[in-house]
């Protein structure tokens, strides 16, 4: 069975924020095992609490991750060294931005190994948009580059959920679908 991990932002973001709960429900009705619970340390989003936390989530070869904001920026260091089915990269950055917030996770300490993140996994999808208040587009751009990601970006999404509201994304599910037909 095809499982997925929706994996939430930093700043206090939960597993059940804005889109999450309905995406989990529309891939459960097309068949896969879906989790997403609110991560420990959901404020800082620390890679040393974060990327072992994916591990006990049970996250492998039939996995795809859907990551957003800081959950994109941990399923790409997860995938540089664990094999995954996919991912799908929601509002993802690869520098810390001069954030405080950011650097304290940990996940800019060190280079990107993308040839990795690419190669241990089947597909990878990106989702980004241009008026994302959190996200400079030229981040997301950056990582499409460096990855060869299926990239979708759009004009007026913010960042997927803040600051306005969105209930459902729909292009995510049918991402997920066009490549497991499920």
């Amino acid at each position: 069975m095809k499982k997925v991990i929706i994996i939430h932002g930093n700043g206090g973001s939960t597993g059940n924020d804005q889109w999450i709960p309905w995406l989990a429900d529309e891939l459960r009705g097309h068949g896969f095992e879906v989790q997403h619970p609110t991560f420990p340390d959901n404020v800082e989003a620390k890679g040393s609490v974060w990327l072992p936390y994916i591990d006990e989530l049970g996250a492998d070869e039939d996995t795809i991750i859907v990551g957003w904001s800081s959950g994109a920026v941990a399923a790409m260091r997860y995938a540089e060294t664990h094999k995954l089915r996919a991912s799908v990269l929601i509002g993802a950055c690869h520098t810390d931005l001069g954030e405080e917030s950011e650097r304290v996770s940990g996940y800019y300490d060190a280079p990107w190994d993308w040839d990795a993140i690419r190669a241990n996994q089947v597909w990878i999808a990106q989702f980004a948009s241009i008026d994302d208040p959190l996200i400079p587009i030229e981040e997301a751009r950056f990582i499409q580059e460096k990855l060869g990601t299926e990239y979708y970006e759009s004009s007026d999404k913010q960042h997927f959920g803040y600051p306005d509201s969105m209930d459902t994304f729909p292009e995510v599910l049918d991402v997920i679908l066009s490549h497991e037909g499920a």
